[in-house]
C-alpha cells in the first residue's frame, strides 16, 4: 500500500501565499498570490519581489523601491494599480492588481502566427488607450500637488495588459524615471532596444521617449511587424538613429493616408516636430477608429477569438 500523499505545505509570504510564478526577470520575479488577511484577504494578485540574489545589492534594492515609491502614486484606469509595498524578511515586495489575461506582445504573437492583421480600428483605439495612461503618468502630481513627471522608459507590446473581461493596463514600471526641468539626462540608456527613442540612446529621458516608443507599438498594431530592426543592436540603433524602417502602406495598403501621416509625424526627425505631448497624440488618434471598437465587450471578444475562452 502507497503511504498517503503529503498535503502541499502552502508558500506563506508575509501577508501572502504564492500559488504560481507569473514570471522571472533579471531584477524580480512574480508571482499569482493570495491576500491571507486584511483590507484585501481572499483577493488574487500579482506579488513581484526582488530575486534572492539581489536582496543585498544596494544598487538593485535602490531601483525596486524607486518603482515601489513611483508605482504607488499613480491612479489611473488604464494604469495596473499598486495595492501593497514592504518588506517580507529581507526581501522586497510589490503587490499589484491581477490582470487575468494577455499582454499584447502575446497577442501580436498569435495574430502573426495565424496570419490575422488586428482590424485597423481596433489597432488604433488600443493605441490611443497607451497615450492615454501616458498622459496620466506624465503629468501626475504627488500628494502635496507636486509634478511627478514620471517617464515610464520601457513601453512596448508585453508591458500593456488586456484581460478577459476587456480591460486595457499599462503595467510594469520597472525602469520609470522622474524628469526634472523637462530632462533627465545620464549614460544609462533605458528600455527594449526595439523601443527606443533617438533621443534615449544618447542617454535623455523626457516624455518624448514614451510616445516614440508607443508609436513603434502602434506601427506594430497595424502592421505586425517592428518598424526598426537588424541583426544586432547596433543595427537597430542605426536605423531607429536614421528613421529606417518600411511605410505602413508597403505592408498594408489599406490603412489610410491620414493614419500614415501620424505615424510618420510620431517618427519624426526632430522632436520638435513631433507630437507635443501623449494627450495631443491620443487626441490625433481619435478620429481613426469607430468608439464602438472601444467597448470592454468587444475587446474582451477580440481576445476570445484569437485564444479561445480557455487557451
Amino acid at each position: 500500500m502507497n503511504p498517503p500523499a503529503t498535503p502541499r505545505q502552502p508558500r506563506v509570504f508575509g501577508n501572502y501565499e504564492l500559488l504560481a510564478q507569473l514570471g522571472k526577470g533579471g531584477m524580480a520575479e512574480v508571482y499569482r498570490a493570495k491576500v491571507l488577511s486584511g483590507r484585501y484577504e481572499g483577493w488574487m494578485v500579482a506579488l513581484k519581489r526582488l530575486l534572492p540574489s539581489l536582496v543585498k545589492d544596494p544598487a538593485s534594492v535602490e531601483l525596486f523601491i524607486r518603482e515601489a515609491d513611483l508605482s504607488t502614486q499613480l491612479d489611473h484606469p488604464n494604469i495596473v494599480k499598486v495595492l501593497d509595498v514592504g518588506i517580507a524578511g529581507d526581501t522586497y515586495y510589490i503587490v499589484m492588481e491581477l490582470v487575468d489575461g494577455r499582454d499584447l506582445g502575446q497577442i501580436l504573437r498569435r495574430c502573426k502566427h495565424r496570419g490575422i492583421p488586428l482590424p485597423v480600428d481596433f489597432a488604433v483605439y488600443l493605441g490611443k488607450v497607451l497615450l492615454d495612461a501616458l498622459a496620466y503618468a506624465h503629468t501626475a502630481t504627488g500628494p502635496r500637488g507636486d509634478a511627478l513627471g514620471i517617464v515610464h522608459c520601457d513601453v512596448s507590446p508585453s508591458n500593456l495588459f488586456i484581460s478577459r473581461v476587456g480591460e486595457i493596463k499599462l503595467g510594469d514600471f520597472g525602469v520609470a524615471r522622474a524628469f526634472v526641468d523637462g530632462s533627465r539626462d545620464g549614460e544609462e540608456v533605458l528600455g527594449k532596444p526595439y523601443y527606443l527613442s533617438p533621443e534615449s540612446l544618447r542617454g535623455r529621458v523626457t516624455p518624448e521617449a514614451d510616445l516614440w516608443a508607443a508609436t513603434v507599438v502602434l506601427y506594430e498594431l497595424l502592421t505586425l511587424e517592428r518598424p526598426f530592426t537588424g541583426n544586432n543592436p547596433e543595427e537597430v540603433f542605426f536605423n531607429i538613429s536614421h528613421r529606417r524602417y518600411r511605410p505602413l502602406h508597403v505592408l498594408r495598403p489599406e490603412i489610410p493616408e491620414s493614419l500614415e501621416e501620424l505615424i510618420s509625424r510620431g517618427f519624426a526627425a526632430r522632436a520638435e516636430d513631433r507630437f507635443p505631448s501623449a494627450e495631443a497624440y491620443a487626441q490625433a488618434l481619435t478620429p481613426h477608429y469607430d468608439e464602438r471598437v472601444g467597448t470592454p465587450l468587444a475587446i474582451a471578444a477580440v481576445v476570445r477569438g484569437l485564444f479561445g475562452t480557455s487557451d
